[in-house]
């Protein structure tokens, strides 16, 4: 079980058996520190991230991927951290300059672009949570003026435009009628001021200062006068009334129109306002915060920055430490194991390529006698069975017997067609 001291040199993915020095202890160990402190980050961020791309409804699988993004990173963290440049060049070299071999750019750049990318996918809904107030406001500012370019254009300004022109036109109409209304009261009112007149005049109090109302007389004239009047007065009303039937339909039709425009001008503003509303997502409270950032640098802009290079340098702190500690006491010892451990695999490597050398040259010596030895044997019987049929055909008074073809075996000699014996 390891020691509770070696905890974070576990996490740092080192090895604690060659952390020989203080130095190389306190500077894994703060490694660690800060792998542990990014991945809270990490999941932090990464559930932030999910919840403003869910529009922010919090959804509860965030904390499921937050963990797993933190997981991710921090593996490749350990990995950087606890890969050592081991150089296998010289192993029989004692110069410390051959343990290790020149830092390999690409893993950091990577890790550093990396991180670059994280600070924009991460690092950027918390800053967006951090100023949340300020680009409510924002945003309500901006909404608002979309509101009102939306109500006159579009469909709505289309819509508007309609029903003010039934307005006019209903207007106009009105105002027709009005106009000969108006000219009946006119007429009626100066019936009325001719009939006192006649009033008047009649009771003696009037221009002629007689009383009574002759025929023919100025007070009859003035009666008549206001009859004239008032039958003027109630045709100009017939004819108004007349009109107003007349326009009859067309006003229902415009009142009718006039009721379904203000529904679609309703309806239109519901939609424009609700689309209007889900523009807050990821994107618009991005372009807010910039927005903030440029136009009150010093009051946002000058915080923003800082939070998020804090952010990003604990996101690079861990491989810095890595980079700005190359070849320390913690790198060598490993260096040497694994040198050690090389150089004694390639001397037993050459010594057993050397063992199966010598066995096959043994091994091609011994085939090479055995084959000699059975060439031998087989010349031996084929020189045996030919003296036995020249015996035989001698025993039955045959023709004399064919000599043998005689063959050459180097290291022996030709041996007699007649020899009686077989020499080996």
């Amino acid at each position: 079980m390891p020691r509770r001291r070696d905890v974070l040199l576990r996490v740092a993915n080192v090895n604690p058996e060659s952390v020989s020095t203080h130095s190389d202890r306190v500077l894994y160990s703060a490694i660690g520190v800060f792998v542990l402190l990014y991945f809270v980050y990490a999941t932090v961020g990464g559930a932030a991230f999910v919840d403003a791309s869910a529009n922010y409804t919090h959804p509860w699988w965030q904390w499921v991927v937050g963990p797993l993004v933190a997981i991710g990173v921090v593996a490749y963290d350990r990995a950087v951290v606890g890969r050592v440049a081991i150089s296998f060049d010289h192993l029989d070299s004692p110069d410390p300059r051959h343990l290790l071999k020149r830092p390999t750019l690409g893993l950091y750049v990577g890790r550093v672009g990396l991180a670059l990318l994280f600070a924009v996918i991460i690092t950027e809904p918390l800053m967006l949570a951090r100023y949340r107030g300020e680009i409510d406001a924002y945003l309500n500012e901006v909404h608002n003026e979309q509101i009102l370019t939306m109500s006159s254009t579009g469909a709505i300004g289309a819509y508007d435009a309609r029903l003010a022109e039934l307005r006019r036109r209903a207007a106009e109409e009105d105002r027709a009628v009005g106009a000969l209304s108006a000219q009946a009261a006119a007429k009626r009112k100066d019936a009325r001021t001719l009939y006192r007149q006649a009033l008047a005049d009649s009771a003696g109090a009037g221009v002629t200062r007689r009383s009574g109302c002759p025929a023919g007389g100025y007070c009859d004239k003035l009666v008549k006068r206001s009859r004239s009047l008032d039958d003027q007065a109630a045709g100009l009303d017939r004819q108004a009334s007349a009109l107003r039937t007349t326009q009859g339909p067309g006003r229902v039709a415009r009142t009718a129109e006039m009721a379904s425009l203000t529904r679609l001008i309703e309806d239109q503003r519901e939609r424009n306002a609700a689309a209007i509303r889900a523009d807050a997502g990821f994107g618009a409270r991005t372009a807010a915060m910039w927005h903030l950032v440029t136009s009150d640098f010093w009051g946002i802009g000058v915080f923003y920055l800082g939070i998020a290079l804090l952010l990003v340098a604990l996101d690079c702190a861990a491989v810095g430490l890595k980079f700005v500690s190359r070849g320390n006491a913690y790198e060598r010892a490993e260096a040497r194991l694994a040198r050690e451990r090389e150089h004694a695999a390639l001397i037993a490597y050459e010594r057993g390529v050397a063992d199966a050398r010598a066995y096959g040259e043994a091994t091609m010596r011994v085939v090479a006698g055995g084959v000699d030895a059975a060439t031998r044997d087989d010349l031996l019987n084929e020189m045996a069975a030919e003296r036995a049929r020249s015996v035989l055909r001698s025993a039955v008074g045959d023709l004399p017997a064919r000599r043998p073809a005689r063959r050459h075996v180097a290291g022996h000699r030709d041996l007699p067609a007649n020899s009686d014996q077989v020499r080996s």
